[in-house]
């Protein structure tokens, strides 16, 4: 992936997602709200990081469990589907955690050792708060339904969230057209 993609992507994320806190009409709000614990979105993103959490385990290097690539396969395969029945309270914010988790990988290594763009560290301080972020509300899912009433208890308070999530995703799309 290019260095351009690369920042390109989590831009375009940024401002779309911005977009939607700077609407705020009652339907977004709503699905923001309903999102942690809906099994729909638990669907869509745990179904989602799981297929490509597989997809990696089954591509391991024989320096990577290579050879145990298909009881690893089948074993993590199996957590998940018992994920579903087991433990579905707040499956949909794990499941954007997965998501977020390997989604930077390749946005990190497209700026791997391009020392010679310093406007690339714009794309990986995002990254890395999203990291952060992910680490948190993996383990502590609950947090984000919080964070969510927290949010929408007064309106100004989710347009200045998407003000600056616009904001920086156009910055990020206008630093992506600068390598």
């Amino acid at each position: 992936m290019s260095l351009t993609i690369a920042t390109l992507i989590p831009g375009l994320l940024l401002l779309v997602l911005g977009a939607l806190f700077l609407i705020g009409n009652s339907a977004i709000t709503a699905t923001f709200k309903a999102l942690p614990r809906s099994q729909k979105a638990a669907s869509v993103f745990f179904g989602a990081g799981t297929l490509w959490f597989l997809y990696n385990v089954w591509n391991l290097s024989t320096a990577d469990f290579g050879e145990y690539h298909v009881i690893l396969f089948f074993a993590f395969a199996a957590v998940a589907a018992l994920s579903f029945k087991l433990v579905p309270d707040f499956l949909a914010v794990r499941g954007l955690c997965v998501l977020i988790l390997l989604g930077a990988s390749p946005l990190l290594y497209a700026a791997y050792m391009e020392y010679d763009y310093p406007q690339r560290l714009f794309m990986v301080t995002a990254v890395y708060i999203a990291i952060s972020l992910a680490i948190y509300l993996g383990a502590s899912p609950f947090r984000l339904r919080d964070f969510f009433e927290w949010l929408y208890r007064t309106p100004t308070r989710g347009r200045v969230l998407g003000g600056v999530l616009a904001a920086y995703g156009l910055l990020l799309v206008g630093v992506a057209f600068t390598y």
